[in-house]
């Protein structure tokens, strides 16, 4: 059986290897080793075992080929990544070597069992099977760390649920709100991603067509053993190679149809989207000057020792900047002509990968984030008092809209605005000098209706109605299926 361990041998590294340098965000984190060159080979000799095992699940190989070909291809070590790379460039593709590699490896355990390597399928078929499979282990990975942030998030806007900070529009204080409305909303968006990706993962499927996707060369060999190439035999092979697989069965071959990877693309955009609008909160509220928040453990300087850096926040804003535009050429290849095109394809392989790192990156960041995020009420109180009031002036005009009339109010409002920020004596005090206001009802209680802590809305009503969506659990069958195969390998003792 087939190892679903997406971690490449221990052993150091090679010259060449992408050891993550100009990569911090997802370097060390489990998305990098699921992700790796050696994982991708790793993914790329399971399908090629699941393909014979799923012919000899349908009578066009026998179960001696099936074991050969699955012990040759656990031999992970045997299989030299850089040489693949390098002869992949005769043919455009890693595959045809790793055939010639793999063959060759079931040749020495059994030379009649060497020709059911790679029988019927195309190069495509491997590699768009092995980057599922990359992708749906990464996964594994990402939706742990968003259950882990959402779980964090779900405790700060409890705790915070009536604690008053700032609202900023357009940079600027608007009106209050809470910050547990805002983390609230942070973990809104993170289930929100959480769930398309365990939708996508769920979806990823297999991919079997052979060289145009009719899956011609598997009736021409089963004709030549005798065995009867009725119409269901296509389906029932390509269940079978499913099943083996852990995915998805399609339902056609997908070689031009692209669907799969752009909804993976879609879904990792989404993801690193909705943390890096965490991080995005996150660095404007821990500067110096607001200080609102600050990260558990900051960063360091290299040139100032008193400063700790929002580094995490930082490294999931770069994500976020750097996925959307891969995801545009994996939308891009799209467009893929004919039956198998030549340069759609082969564009998805690097982008694909790298937004996996980077958004498998990110949620382990905004993990780590929410975790040991810190706030501070009391610099938010002040921050919240540092307006004189101002920013309750919504208030203030609709209280005092229906005991003086709107177009009074506006313009006492104006007026005491002004004079509160020319004169620094703070918005209740000038509001009281205006003639209209101080014979309104609502003069006796200009101190509660200018204070800001207590205008946050429906805010506290708000945070309960959001933690009230709980996290779907469900990964769909692609994910059970993955499980119990691992559970299964796990038992028979099998690589």
């Amino acid at each position: 059986m087939p190892s679903t361990d997406p971690r490449p041998p221990a052993g150091p590294r090679a010259p060449h290897a992408d050891a993550g340098l100009l990569s911090p965000g997802r370097a060390g984190s489990a998305a990098e080793e699921a992700t790796g060159d050696a994982a991708y080979l790793r993914a790329m000799l399971d399908a090629e075992a699941a393909l014979t095992r799923a012919q000899a699940a349908v009578g066009l190989a026998p179960a001696a080929a099936a074991e050969a070909v699955t012990a040759a291809a656990a031999e992970h070590g045997r299989y030299d990544a850089r040489d693949l790379a390098l002869r992949a460039r005769s043919g455009g593709n890693p595959v045809i070597p790793l055939v010639a590699d793999l063959t060759a490896a079931v040749a020495e355990r059994d030379p009649d069992a060497a020709p059911y390597v790679h029988r019927g399928a195309t190069s495509q078929d491997i590699a768009d099977t092995a980057a599922m499979l990359v992708a749906s282990r990464t996964l594994a990975a990402v939706l742990a760390d968003l259950d882990e942030t959402a779980g964090a998030l779900a405790g700060l806007a409890a705790r915070h649920r009536d604690t008053p900070m700032p609202g900023r529009t357009l940079t600027q204080h608007a009106v209050p709100t809470t910050f547990g409305l805002k983390a609230a909303g942070w973990r809104s968006l993170v289930l929100d991603a959480r769930d398309r990706l365990a939708a996508v993962r769920a979806a990823l499927p297999a991919q079997l067509g052979g060289a145009a996707g009719t899956l011609a060369a598997f009736g021409a060999f089963a004709e030549s053993a005798g065995v009867r190439a009725s119409d269901g035999l296509a389906a029932r092979l390509t269940a079978a190679y499913a099943a083996e697989t852990g995915l998805a069965e399609p339902v056609l071959p997908w070689h031009t149809l692209r669907t799969p990877v752009a909804d993976l693309a879609g879904a990792l955009a989404l993801t690193a989207g909705a943390l890096g609008k965490i991080a995005a909160d996150v660095l404007v509220l821990s500067r110096t000057d607001v200080g609102e928040v600050a990260e558990g453990r900051g960063g360091g300087s290299s040139a100032m020792p008193h400063k700790a850096n929002p580094v995490r926040a930082t490294l999931i804003a770069a994500a976020a900047r750097q996925v959307p535009a891969l995801a545009s050429v994996l939308y891009a290849s799209l467009a893929a002509e004919d039956e198998r095109p030549a340069g759609a394809w082969h564009a998805e392989w690097q982008p694909l990968r790298e937004c996996l790192r980077l958004t498998g990156g990110a949620a382990r960041d905004a993990a780590g984030l929410a975790a040991g995020l810190r706030v501070d009420p009391r610099r938010m109180a002040e921050n919240l008092a540092a307006t004189g009031g101002l920013v309750t002036t919504e208030r203030l005009a609709a209280v005092l809209a229906a005991e003086i009339g709107r177009s009074e109010a506006r313009q006492a409002l104006d007026r005491a605005s002004r004079r509160a920020v020319e004169e620094g004596i703070g918005l209740e005090r000038a509001l009281a000098e205006e003639p209209a206001v101080a014979a309104a009802p609502a003069a006796g209680r200009l101190r509660d209706l200018a204070d800001p802590a207590a205008y946050t809305g429906f805010a506290a009503a708000l945070v309960d109605r959001a933690l009230a969506r709980a996290p779907e659990r469900s990964g769909g069958r692609n994910e059970n299926r993955n499980e119990n195969r691992n559970e299964n390998r796990d038992e028979e003792g099998t690589p």
